[in-house]
């Protein structure tokens, strides 16, 4: 392994060699205060692992042994689930970071912090994109089977990972380990992100923000907007009960009951992936826009507070999926009862029944 060696001011995380520079990322050698302030970072940021692995395993177990047969949407948001379990797994890494400054985890360790937390996300928000195109098509076909389709599921779900892990590989092939001298340490280490040029930096962060984020997103609007228009004919129909569409028209498709709370579910795991990813997106543009503008600051601090409460993201899910999902499950783990919905009789709810679609 190559360090670089190279005297660098004390008040920026950013390390100036040549025409490029590069960020120290969690390595924050200019604080001040360094034992209390690490110490409100361990407790957030722990607190966040925390929480993020016991919703996950928890909304996982209570999913996997409610639904079955396990359907072809129960399969993607468990992988959802381990996807946030796999991107909350750098915690430690990151903790370890904040109280040693200087990085000591070694070469492979640096290979992977940034690598897996930016390839957990994408497999995040391409699960979303495709349990939204899956709900379209379940609709569109008029699907009630109960049980998955191993091949399609599995493919599926290999694709995500591979197209998820091919995206984020430079983050694995470019960060590197330097060694630089700062006034105040000596021989202080940093994992960082070193491209071979500038153009490179750019071209990898255009086309990151494009395939793991603008496309899945793209995808889930058109998804989600095709299943409102579904729902809003479905509701014109009803309020026209009477009259009967002409032979050849389109195919009378439906939505459950069922189907508009999964709907409404994804739709606020979307709306809270994207609400609290930008912020990790919007740094990234501002450390890259440091190489053009020196007067721009970033502190390694604030990097590791967008990333903390991204990560957040990860808690969050399960919990939202929990409450809009599970709450019968919960409530009968917890207390041994099922709250069940009223109904006028044993016939009104047979009666214009909307098929069911996966449930």
């Amino acid at each position: 392994m190559s360090f670089h060696r190279v005297a660098v001011d004390p008040h920026t995380p950013f390390l100036h060699i040549g025409n490029m520079t590069y960020f120290s990322f969690f390595s924050e050698v200019s604080q001040s205060d360094h034992f209390s302030s690490t110490i409100m970072e361990t407790l957030v940021i722990t607190t966040v692992f925390l929480t993020s692995v016991a919703a996950n395993v928890g909304a996982a177990a209570l999913v996997t042994f409610e639904r079955k047969p396990l359907a072809n949407k129960t399969i993607l948001t468990l992988n959802l689930f381990v996807a946030d379990v796999l991107f909350v797994s750098m915690i430690p890494l990151i903790v370890a970071v904040r109280w040693t400054v200087s990085w000591t985890l070694g070469y492979g360790a640096c290979h992977t912090v940034l690598f897996v937390t930016c390839m957990s996300g994408c497999v995040a928000i391409t699960t979303l994109a495709s349990i939204s195109v899956e709900r379209v098509q379940a609709i569109l076909r008029l699907q009630s089977v109960h049980t998955l389709n191993p091949r399609m599921v599995t493919a599926t779900i290999v694709f995500i990972w591979a197209y998820s892990a091919l995206s984020t590989l430079p983050l694995s092939l470019f960060f590197t380990v330097m060694e630089v001298n700062f006034p105040d340490h000596e021989r202080v280490h940093i994992c960082t992100l070193k491209w071979p040029d500038m153009t490179g930096e750019i071209v990898w962060n255009v086309a990151f923000t494009a395939l793991c984020f603008l496309l899945p997103g793209l995808t889930i609007v058109v998804s989600y907007s095709k299943i409102l228009q579904i729902a809003k004919s479905c509701r014109r129909r009803l309020q026209q009960r009477d009259s009967r569409p002409p032979a050849g028209d389109s195919p009378d498709y439906q939505v459950s009951r069922q189907d508009m709370k999964l709907f409404r579910t994804m739709l606020v795991l979307v709306l809270s992936f994207l609400i609290m990813w930008s912020p990790i997106f919007i740094i990234a543009v501002l450390i890259l826009a440091r190489n053009f503008l020196s007067h721009l600051h970033v502190s390694s601090t604030l990097f590791f507070w967008v990333v903390t409460f991204t990560m957040a993201n990860s808690a969050l899910n399960p919990i939202l999926y929990s409450v809009l999902q599970l709450k019968n499950g919960w409530r009968k783990l917890c207390c041994g009862s099922v709250v069940q919905p009223l109904r006028k009789g044993p016939q009104a709810s047979e009666v214009g029944r909307t098929p069911r679609i996966d449930p």
